[in-house]
């Protein structure tokens, strides 16, 4: 861009050399802006087209603005524009510079983009400060006009997606329960604490102990209308009633009953913002395997051990550390060694404790040392409980306070010596409390045990299952 005496001595002299017009003393002594190095140019601006609703706009570029009809002086051209946008009410907020053709035309995908970024997905109208910025140009010197501000309207296109789903069908059908127009806590899909047009997927875990078993998804806002008819408006299910893939298309107008040809566990996922599902089938293994910033993410020699089969929760300690300066981070593996579905902060919807997301990795927030999990892979939950102290309670403290254990990370145990228990009863517990203690067998510790029976003074517990499926102790 030139600047504003080189602008105006262009159109000092191609303009008033060549025409006496007065169309054009305007011209000759515009209005200038020296924070944006632009021009004004009276009765030239810009006027706002009409609120753009994506979920209506066909084509790939859309009317933002329209520009006056003044004429320019002789010898200029405009060359191109622009506008500079900037969302109302939102805090800090930056602006965006979209390219525009002539005749206010901006890219669908840009204009979109840009609303989303300050807004997010949700379908309503959003409003931004406008600047409307051209180019004039003569023998190859442009100047900047400056076409004034203005407010340009925009809703995101998006389905309508409500706060919560309940799945309802034949699987949830009692003696005493119509499972098609009855809700309750086990029919009510997970989903995140975000906005549910940040985060779309909502997942279900259940179980059908019958073939050929129908269903089909019903919204919270007819829930709250007091209206769990299934074959109601707003009910969504497949376009094809008995639709028995695994995968498919949903629709809320004129849903159609689902299918489940064969009787097992199952997790179905909702992607709301396309209307899709996936059904998968649900084994869960005997162990899920540690993984992370502990060994370089190289091992997955610790683990969790499944404790409830019908809903896939795991519990366990492991050892978080960052030798690397990584951070605190890890996942489970389904396999040891093996990344094919793997388990990611994405497969939760809530982490309590010291358990945080940290973009796909999960980690945990008070930092180094070992943990306890309870992970729930039907429900989506995940809670770590930093061990701050691994202590003895027994007989031989006349069960009064804890003889407090010391971290081995070389052999990855909590050891303690001259510590006297005796075979009159003894256990250990995290923190001084009895919400997380092991007892049972020396081999083969349990969550909540009976009592150990076995006398020493040097004991090591072994709690990761880094070299064994068990929990166990050494006592000498």
């Amino acid at each position: 861009m030139k600047k504003l005496s080189l602008y105006i001595s262009i159109a000092l002299a191609g303009l008033f050399m060549g025409s006496c017009s007065e169309d054009f003393k305007d011209w000759a002594d515009p209005q200038t802006n020296p924070q944006e190095d632009a021009i004004t140019i009276p009765g030239f601006t810009a006027t706002a087209a009409q609120a753009i609703d994506f979920a209506s706009v066909t084509t790939d570029s859309v009317n933002t603005f329209s520009l006056s009809s003044a004429a320019l002086p002789e010898g200029f051209t405009l060359g191109n524009a622009r506008i500079e946008l900037t969302p109302q009410g939102v805090e800090n907020a930056t602006k965006t510079t979209v390219n525009t053709s002539l005749d206010g035309k901006g890219a669908v995908a840009d204009l979109a983009s840009v609303v989303e970024s300050a807004y997010g997905k949700r379908p309503t109208a959003r409003t931004f400060d406008a600047q409307v910025y051209v180019n004039a140009i003569k023998e190859g010197q442009a100047v900047l006009i400056d076409a004034g501000k203005i407010n340009l309207v925009m809703t995101p296109k998006a389905p309508f997606i409500d706060a919560a789903y309940y799945l309802v069908g034949d699987m949830f059908t009692t003696d005493d329960v119509n499972g098609w127009n009855t809700i309750s806590d086990k029919q009510t899909f997970k989903h995140s604490d975000k906005d549910v047009y940040e985060d779309p997927i909502f997942t279900i875990t259940f179980e059908t102990t019958k073939a050929d078993q129908y269903w089909k998804i019903i919204p919270k806002a007819n829930v709250d209308a007091g209206n769990t008819d299934a074959s109601a408006a707003g009910v969504v299910g497949p376009k094809v009633d008995g639709e028995d893939s695994m995968t498919g298309s949903l629709t809320n107008g004129d849903a159609k009953a689902g299918k489940i040809a064969k009787a097992g566990k199952y997790k179905l996922t909702l992607n709301m913002m396309d209307y899709t599902y996936t059904f998968e089938e649900v084994k869960y293994d005997p162990f899920i395997y540690f993984i992370g910033a502990t060994d370089g993410w190289k091992s997955s020699d610790q683990k969790l051990a499944l404790v409830d089969e019908a809903k896939g929760v795991y519990t366990g300690y492991v050892y978080v550390a960052d030798p690397n300066g990584a951070g605190l981070q890890f996942k489970f593996q389904r396999v040891a060694g093996s990344w094919d579905n793997e388990i990611n902060a994405g497969a939760f919807v809530s982490f309590g404790g010291a358990a945080t997301n940290e973009n796909g990795n999960i980690g945990v927030n008070a930092g180094e040392g070992v943990y306890y999990f309870d992970v729930n892979l039907s429900e989506g939950t995940i809670t770590a409980t930093k061990v701050e102290t691994m202590g003895m309670i027994g007989g031989f403290n006349n069960w009064d306070g804890d003889a407090v254990m010391t971290w081995n990370a070389e052999e990855y145990c909590f050891e303690a010596t001259n510590v006297g228990v005796t075979a009159d009863g003894w256990k250990f517990r995290v923190n001084g409390g009895w919400d997380i203690n092991l007892g049972g067998s020396l081999n083969n510790l349990t969550a909540g045990g009976d009592n150990i029976t076995v006398a020493g003074n040097t004991v090591k517990l072994y709690p990761t299952r880094k070299t064994n499926d068990n929990i166990y102790c050494t006592v000498e």
